[in-house]
């Protein structure tokens, strides 16, 4: 998620979402991370193969809360660039939302 997607009231509108991080147990696969980076994700997270993140279904194991109602990331600070790169409203995230059945959010990318 986006720093620039907060609203003035410091709120995310990931923090009521959570669909991305639920969407695939392929989504949350590592890319471009170097070992450094990787070594920071506490290995309780890690999948078997320590490809990406260890999902239960199709859900990311780090992601704790209900999806589209109160949701974080336990690993945020750390979280692989996968999870960095998805924005509020982007294609990503408006799949991800359509999975679920929630109502698609604005972009925050420019037109």
């Amino acid at each position: 998620m986006a720093d620039d997607a907060i609203d003035a009231a410091g709120n995310s509108p990931c923090q009521s979402c959570g669909a991305c991080c639920s969407y695939s147990e392929n989504w949350p696969r590592f890319t471009i991370e170097d070992d450094t980076q990787l070594d920071l994700i506490p290995a309780q997270f890690v999948n078997a193969r320590q490809s990406g993140m260890r999902c239960e279904g199709d859900r990311c194991s780090a992601l704790s809360g209900k999806i589209g109602e109160a949701t974080r990331c336990v690993v945020y600070a750390v979280r692989p660039d996968v999870c960095r790169t998805c924005q509020p409203g982007d294609a990503e995230c408006a799949m991800a939302r359509r999975r679920h059945g929630l109502p698609l959010i604005a972009s925050a990318q420019p037109d």
